[in-house]
Order: C-alpha cells, then structure tokens, then sequence
C-alpha cells in the first residue's frame, strides 16, 4: 500500500498570550508576551514570582463545558485541553459525531505531562480526612493521564485509536509525529494531536527548587524570558494546550477542506542518557541525529529548511542547542536558517509547549511571516560567534517562506523533530 501524504486542516490553542487562533497568530505576529506576575507565588516564597497562564475566563470555559461538567471538574490541563481541540476540530470542518457508531476513521493522541494535580490534592484532603466518597465520579477521569484523550474522544465520537503520550517537553511534537505516522500508514484518514499541561505552584515548584527558574524579573515579568539572550537566567513555568487536525491528502482534498500545510516527517530518539546526556541535559550527538533523520525521513535535504523554530528555552543550552543544529546541517555563519523561539512570549509551557508552538509554526508558514524573537536585543556572544545575528530576528519578518523545522528536547534526554512545508496545491 503506497504511503500516504498528511496535512493539517485544523488547529487550536490556549496559551498564556492567547486563547484562541485568530489571537493568537496576531499575538505572536506583534510580539505581545502573556508572561505576568503570580502573587500566590509570592505568597508561597518562590523564588521565580513569574509564570504564563492563559486567561480562560469563566464565560470561555461556559462555551464548551455544561454546567453539570463544571461542577465537576477541576483541571486546568483538561479545560486548555478541551478548549484547543474542540477548536481545531472545528477549525478542520468536521462536526461532532451524534450517530450511533462512532467515527471509525478519526482517532485522537494527546498527550500531558502532568494532569489533574489540583484534583489529586483534594483527592488526597478528602481521603485522608476518611471522606473517600466525596471524591466524586469524575475524579478517575481527571487524574489518569489518558482522561483528556478519552474526554475528546468521547465528545467529538472518535473510533479509530484514542490515547495519549507522555515524554517531558517533547510530548506534544511526539504526537503530531505519531499521529502523522499513522495516517501514513493508512491505519486512520485523521488524527486530533496535541498536547496541554496543568498550572499552578504544584506543577511548577518542582523547577523553582532546582533554580533554573529567573528568580530576578519578579517586577518585570515580560522581560523574564529570554531565549539566546546574554542576560538569560533561566525559563519561565508556562502552561496550556495547543491542537492540530492531521488529515490524509486526499481525504482533505475531496471534502474541500483548507490546508495549513504539509507534514513531510521527522524523527524522535533518546541521547540514552549517556556521551554528555542527562536527566537534563542533552546528548548532543542524539540532538544532531534526530535531526539529521527528521531531514532524511522528509525527503529533502538540509539546505531546503528557511526556518527553525528551535526548543531555546533561556538557559546555558540556548548556543549548545544552535551548535547541535549548525552541525547537523552542515550550515555556515551566513548561511544558517532563521531561528526563532516563542518561550520569550509564552514562557516554557513544559508538555504543552511542542503542541503549541507547532501551532505557531505552521501559523508562520500559513501567513508569511517569521516572528520575532523578544527580549533578544542583547543576543548571546556564544550565538553571536556561530551564526550572523540577523539569523535570530528581533522583530516579525513579513515574508513567504517554504519549508520550517520545528524541534523539541525534553527531560531525560529525549528529543523529537517534524518538518513542515508550505500549503500543498490542491
């Protein structure tokens, strides 16, 4: 069976600078940052007082939730969750399934890091006070790490696989990839990829304990974040969810749906923890071959790719990481892709931040323009000694472009590459 071609027909996001898609591309287009200042951080002595938390208002989570699921919920990730996939769902032209049988050719992969952590809290309150059947009926769903996917699942009827990933920074690429491989197998005409991740002090303290948090921004929190920036002290906690339809080609084509661009490929592998690898720090040799086979595995070569929208999260990795890409492509100072990172205006959203910058990736690509790279007027000399600088734009490049890689690396080593290209011709 020839392999199939996949494209994206849908997407959806919930992030600290915006809630919805058209916000959203206009939020990274301007530059404007959702980083701001949490005084029950402070409360709490922090000592990192800044974080990216979307604004989903009370009237926003109204739209997609009965009042009987607001009752019993009580997870910020299922909410951001929810919210980007029911968009890009809408996004794709499809309808929710109300037949009998469910949609047997539509399936989902979302994936979290942690959720349901301010559930497992009241959870573990009620239980130990010996109130177990307080709990309620929805505390399973909220807890499991597959309850999004299955919420999903449920409410859009979705029969081909419904499950979820787990790898640190790198889930939601991983996803997209898996969903990609999926379709191109023919084993699904479509597949909801995403990831999202709960907020809070219970999610984010575990960071600030190992102080690779900016703990001197706490009066300026726009400024926090600072991918390939001399004055860079570490990433800002961040949360959200962030959503794409992947589609068959040719499933798309015959029901006119619009095309954002096409999934060509890409790779994931671990650095095995070994060579200079750690829980938390990559293998360089791993990075360099994740990317080598993400450029193999799309079928084009090195040379090819105008953009890079890299992992660079503010912290000593930023040059290591540029370094590990310059190898891999085999570029000069000169001649080195465009390079941006949306941490400086979302702040690293952990297992939703691959999801959501795909998103912004494929936004780019759909819009003609690269974004600019905020808070990065002073770039780092590191950076500055292997690439030219104009390399890292500051300000948004109005501009068309054909092909972005978009990479993240994650906690234990594990790393995960796609390509995009252009919208097809239809």
């Amino acid at each position: 069976m020839a392999e199939k071609r996949v494209v994206i027909t849908g997407m959806g996001v919930v992030a600290p600078n915006a809630t919805n898609l058209p916000d959203f591309n206009d939020a990274i287009r301007n530059g404007r940052c959702g980083i701001t200042h949490h005084q029950e951080l402070a409360d709490l002595n922090f000592g990192c007082q800044v974080a990216g938390q979307p604004e989903v208002t009370d009237e926003i989570l109204q739209q997609y939730f009965s009042p009987l699921e607001l009752r019993g919920l009580n997870s910020s990730g299922i909410f951001y969750g929810t919210i980007a996939g029911t968009d890009a769902w809408k996004d794709a032209g499809l309808s929710f399934s109300e037949k009998e049988n469910p949609d047997w050719d539509s399936g989902i992969i979302f994936g979290t890091g942690i959720l349901g952590v301010d559930k497992f809290r009241e959870a573990i309150q009620l239980i130990d006070a010996g109130k177990t059947r307080r709990l309620g009926s929805t505390s399973v769903l909220q807890t499991m790490a597959s309850g999004l996917s299955a919420f999903l699942g449920g409410k859009l009827g979705c029969g081909n696989q419904v499950t979820t990933n787990s790898s640190a920074c790198t889930t939601g690429t991983e996803a997209v990839l898996m969903g990609y491989d999926r379709i191109k197998s023919g084993k699904a005409k479509r597949m909801l990829v995403g990831s999202c991740n709960d907020h809070g002090p219970y999610v984010w303290g575990g960071f600030d304990a190992m102080r690779i948090l900016p703990h001197n921004f706490n009066d300026d929190p726009t400024s926090a974040s600072r991918p390939m920036s001399a004055t860079a002290t570490g990433f800002v906690p961040g949360s959200g969810a962030g959503a794409l339809v992947l589609e068959e080609y040719e499933s798309a084509k015959e029901r006119g749906a619009k095309i954002y661009a096409e999934v060509l490929g890409g790779a994931v592998n671990s650095g095995g923890q070994r060579g200079g690898g750690s829980m938390t720090a990559a293998n360089n040799t791993g990075v360099q071959r994740c990317i080598k086979e993400a450029i193999g595995n799309s079928g084009i070569s090195a040379g090819k790719i105008d953009v890079i929208n890299g992992h660079l999260t503010a912290t000593t990795r930023d040059a290591t990481e540029i370094v590990n890409w310059k190898t891999a492509l085999g570029s000069g100072k000169d001649n080195f892709p465009y390079i941006n990172s949306l941490k400086g205006m979302t702040g690293h959203c952990l297992s939703a931040a691959g999801s959501i910058e795909c998103v912004a990736s494929v936004l780019q690509l759909k819009n003609k323009f690269i974004f600019g790279n905020i808070n990065c007027d002073d770039l780092h000399p590191d950076i500055q000694a292997i690439i030219s600088p104009e390399r890292v734009p500051i300000k948004t490049k109005e501009q068309p472009f054909n092909i972005l890689a978009k990479a993240s690396f994650g906690f234990g080593d594990v790393n995960a590459v796609v390509v995009f290209k252009k919208t097809v011709e239809k």
